[in-house]
Formats: C-alpha cells, structure tokens, sequence
C-alpha cells in the first residue's frame, strides 16, 4: 500500500516543480526582455543624438561659402584666376572647422576650387562630380546630402551640397565632405554589434565589416544599376545582408524590436539576437543595434532554476511537517528505550573515561620526553656547527698566518728603528715609526675580528643580516685559499642592500661550507670562475647564489648531496651540507641544489626577509 502512495507523490512532486521551472524560466525571460530592450532604447537614443550632432555640425557651412565673392567669380566664369585665393580660402575654412574637405563645382560639375588639392577624391581639383546624386540636388536648388565613398575607395564620408547663385541664376555647387570617422569610433559605446543604413536601406557604417555594403532589403537589378551609375559606393558589389530584416520606415523605431534566428554552425549553438533600430534625425538614415540574447536566457534559466528550488523546498517542507508528526509519535516509545541505554551509556563513559584518563597521562609523558630528545638535538645540532666552524677555522690558520706575518715583521723592523731614533734623539722619526706600527696593529685587529666573530659560539636567535657584509667576510677569511688556487672571484654582492632573517654568525658558516666546496670542486678544472650573486624571488624571499666551473654533479649526487655522512670527498665526514641545509629551514629558507647549463653546479641559498621588510 505504501508503494503506490509514495508513487504518486514522488510524480506530483516532479509535476509541480517543472511547472514552476517552466513558470520562473517564462517570468525571468520576459523580466530580462524588458530590461535589456530598455537599456539598449537609451543607448540608441543617446548614440543616434550624438551621430546627428557630429554629422550636422558641419552641414549648413556651404550655404555661407556663396557669401565670397572671389568663389561667385570663380564658378560663374568671370574670373578664373581667382583660383589660388579661394582655393586659401577653403582650405583655411576646412582647416578651422575641422571638415575632411570643402570645394565649389561650376554648372558643368567640374570641381574649380577645393581646400584639398592633392588627394584623389570628389574634392580634387579637376574632379568631375556631375553624376554624383549630392551634385545633382543642389545644381537643382536644393541642399544635397548623401553618403559617398568618392573616388578614394578608403575615404567615405557624408557629402551636404548647397547651390551657389549669382543673382537668381544657379551657376556652381558648394560641398563639404564630413568625416563619419567619429561616428565609427563611438560604436563601441553601444557596446554590441551596430549598423547604420542609408536611405536606399545599404549598410554604409557598422561594426561589423562584413556587414559593410550590403542591402537590408532585395536589390533589384534596376536598383543595382542607379547605384552603380552613382558611383556612391565606389566598386563595391552590394550583397544581401546575412540576417532577415524587416523595416517600417513609418516608425521611429523603424518597427523592429524582433528576435531573429542565427542558423547554428557544424560546431556551434543556435544564437537569437534582439534587433532594434532608430531613424536618424533630418538624415534619412537607419540605425540597427543586435543585442545577443544568450544573457536573457541565462536569467531566465537561473529564474527556472530558482523557482525549481522553490517548489523544491516548499514540497520539501510538506514532507518535513508530515515527518515530523510522525516522529512525535514515534518519540514516545523512544524515551523509555533512551531511558534504558542510558544506564548502559553511564556506564560505558566511565569505563572509557577511565582509559582515557591513563591516556592521556601517557601522552603527556611522551611529550615531555619529545620535547626534551628536541632539547637534545638542537643542543648536538648547535654543537656540529660550532665543530663544522672550527674545522674551516684550521683550514683558514694557514692563509691567517700569512696575512699576519707581514705586519709583524713590518711592526718588529719599525720597533728597533723606533728605538735606535729615541738613542739618538730623533723624536720625530720615532713618532713616525710608532704611527706606521700603530696603523699596522689596527690591520691586524681587522684581520683578527673575522676569526674572532665567525670562531666564537653563538646563540641561534635570528636577527637582521645584511647579505653583502656576510659575503665580504667570508671571502676575506677564505681569501688565501682562493688566491692559492687561482679562482677568479665575481662578487655580484658588493652593491647588495638585500637582508635577511637569520643569525649572521650562522649564516657566515654556510656560506664558508658552500664556497670552500665551490674551490673543492674546481681543483682539477682547466678555468676556475666564482661567481656570487643575490637577489629576490617572488615568494619575497631573498636568494643566494654560489657557482662554480667544475665538473658539476651527477644525478647520484644530487640525489644523496643533504643526506648526512654522505660525501665524495677522501677527507671529511659529509655533514657540512646537511647541516647547512638544517640551519637554513631552521630559519624557514632552504638550500637547493642544480647544475649550471654552461657546466659548473650553484648552490641557491634560500632566507626569508626580515619582518620589517615584509608588508602587511
């Protein structure tokens, strides 16, 4: 019996959420329609005030070009050789109003007088401009104005003709040809695909350039004649417009507002776009605007889907009200159950309390004892370095010694001069003498503090290190050493203002283990190149970089470099790197490893930046 009741709710359920998807898709579809026919109506209105504005600015000028009486003389034929002067005066007129060209034709529709004298186009010199239908309408004693791409396939433009008189008699044609550049650059501020048509309803502006020249409506082959005799659109064939569009030239909203199909591709969706159009003002032109509607039907998807979620939840509520009635009842029996395992439960929880009261004692025992095996290891950790910097010591009394001998013996020379002038009397001389040994005393001192620094056990806190001092020092102590073995040092660290957060101490002795295996490394090269550089990452952290010209490692190598009592080398116990790497993630930085395409391997020595370098 239970079967079948929950059948039919489970397909009234399914029932009313897909009427109400079905309902939520409909109301969101016509909610977005509207939204998006509104906005794209103000974008049009806006647009097709502003295309009017840019285009007419320039409009009523031919009529005042009449006012010249050297123009008059000129078309008329009574003074010809006023030529020069008008041709100046034009071109001041077009230069001043910004126009593409202006220019007088006489009654044979010769162009006589133009502000362009070079550029081939209806304004050159010489042109003949008597088909052209602008030409025609004011030799007749109108204004003309039409759309034309002149004899310059590249120059279009909007042609506004007024008609010259000399008394009552038409006697030559004045023209200004307006750019309609701006109106093609402000297209992107309808935000969509846009065209506009002219009055024999052909696409002579459009974002789209495929859609450039061709006809909303059925080109007759009358019509295609007339069109080719005018020349308006130079040699371009009018086609037929990929979309079918149908106009109402009777409305100002030229009786669109429709949705047409776009046919769907091997490999792509059906499209619908929403087109909407307006009449420009005064112009007889026609502008178009293709809203694709993919977004509508997104919104109203997510209305679908939303009022699916709905019905959902409020089914989804029904059955939560049902069930809880029953859970009610049912609540009742549960009690005295609940009752009956709760003894049981009290009695688990002590017994489990129990266990793990000892557990807990267990675990606090073993902490203790990590922490103090930690102690330990931090304590050999420290100890290794410290034994790590005593050995690099004694490596470096050698080259010391040396660097020491020559001022002793220079102090040792100066003292028994200093003596002899004192017998003598010679004070100055012994003053002199005893301020070279004092000089030499104070090299001494700053040969003597490195060891000093870089021998004595320091405590590990990190503090402020500065990269350039730390590397100037280490060269210094492993100067003898590398001259001993004729390394050429490039120390790309002098200028370094780079920091780091890390004990410098510490950060002295990894730098003397990675160099001194640098030289290690280059005993057997034929060229022997150092080379040292810092700089930033862009995790922020600061890097350090040691190369060298040897062999390079092999992958084996690589493979065990950090793993302590690991080395290839016939003395030494193989920790100096692990340690390194040790103390450099004590720090949160690193040490890794590669070799160098050119043929040597580098060391990359990785240190975090100290706090105050680090932003918020």
């Amino acid at each position: 019996m239970r079967r079948p009741v929950a059948a039919v709710v489970a397909l009234l359920a399914v029932a009313s959420i897909t009427l109400a998807g079905v309902a939520g898709y409909r109301l969101g579809y016509a909610k977005a329609m509207t939204a998006l026919m509104s906005d794209s109506g103000h974008r049009l209105d806006l647009f097709t005030s502003t295309a009017v504005l840019m285009i007419n600015r320039l409009s009523s000028i031919p009529a005042t070009i009449e006012l010249n009486a050297d123009v008059v003389s000129l078309v008329s034929g009574e003074a010809p050789r006023n030529v020069e002067s008008v041709n100046l005066f034009l071109h001041r007129l077009s230069a001043q109003l910004g126009s593409e060209a202006i220019f007088v034709a006489d009654e044979q529709g010769l162009v006589v007088g133009s502000s362009n004298t070079t550029r081939q186009d209806d304004s050159r010199l010489g042109a003949d401009i008597a088909y052209r239908p602008y030409y025609q309408d004011a030799l007749s004693g109108f204004v003309g104005r039409h759309f034309s791409l002149g004899e310059a396939r590249d120059t279009p433009g909007y042609f506004v003709a007024y008609p010259i008189h000399n008394g009552n008699r038409v006697t030559g044609v004045a023209t200004v040809k307006i750019s309609l550049n701006p109106v093609v650059d402000a297209f992107p501020l309808l935000g969509k695909p846009a065209l506009i048509a002219d009055r024999d309803n052909v696409v002579i502006l459009s974002s789209q350039k495929d859609w450039l020249y061709t006809s909303l409506t059925p080109v007759s082959v009358d019509q295609r004649v007339d069109l080719e005799l005018t020349g308006m659109y130079g040699r371009n064939r009018i086609g037929a417009f990929p979309l079918t569009v149908e106009l109402n030239t009777e409305a100002a909203s030229l009786g669109l507002d429709t949705v047409v199909d776009i046919p769907a591709g091997d490999n792509s969706r059906q499209t619908q776009l929403l087109i909407q159009g307006r009449t420009l003002d005064g112009m007889d032109w026609r502008l178009l605007v293709f809203s694709d509607l993919a977004d509508v039907r997104s919104e109203a998807m997510i209305a679908a889907a939303l009022s699916s979620l709905l019905a959902t939840f409020l089914f989804t509520l029904v059955l939560f009200a049902r069930q809880r009635r029953r859970a009610a009842r049912q609540k009742q029996q549960a009690r005295q159950a609940l009752e009956r395992a709760n003894a049981e439960l009290e009695e688990t929880v002590a017994r489990r309390t129990r266990a793990l009261t000892d557990a807990n004692a267990e675990l606090l025992r073993e902490m203790a004892e990590r922490i103090q095996t930690e102690a330990m290891l931090r304590a050999t950790q420290d100890d290794l370095v410290q034994a790590a910097k005593l050995t690099a010591f004694g490596e470096l009394a050698t080259g010391i010694t040396h660097e020491l001998a020559q001022p002793l013996g220079a102090i040792q020379t100066l003292a028994g001069n200093a003596r002899e002038f004192v017998r003598r009397g010679d004070i100055a001389n012994a003053q002199g003498n005893l301020a070279i040994v004092d000089d030499l005393i104070e090299k001494i001192g700053g040969i003597i503090h490195p060891l000093r620094s870089f021998a004595r056990k320091s405590p590990a806190e990190p503090e402020e290190a500065n990269v350039s001092a730390a590397v100037r020092n280490v060269l210094f102590l492993l100067d003898a050493r590398l001259r001993t073995a004729e390394i050429a040092v490039a120390n790309a660290c002098d200028r370094s203002t780079a920091t780091v957060w890390c004990n410098r101490n510490r950060l002295e002795q990894v730098l003397v283990n990675l160099i001194a295996n640098a030289i290690d490394a280059m005993n057997l090269a034929e060229t022997r190149d150092l080379g040292i550089h810092a700089g930033q990452r862009p995790d922020g952290r600061v890097f350090i970089a040691v190369e060298d010209s040897g062999k390079g490692l092999d992958a084996t190598q690589i493979e065990t470099l950090f793993v302590p009592f690991s080395t290839t080398k016939e003395t030494g116990l193989g920790l100096g790197l692990a340690i390194s790497r040790g103390i450099a993630r004590d720090y949160g930085g690193d040490l890794l490893a590669s070799n160098r395409p050119e043929g040597g391997a580098i060391f990359l020595l990785l240190l975090p930046q100290p706090p105050s370098r680090v932003g918020p």
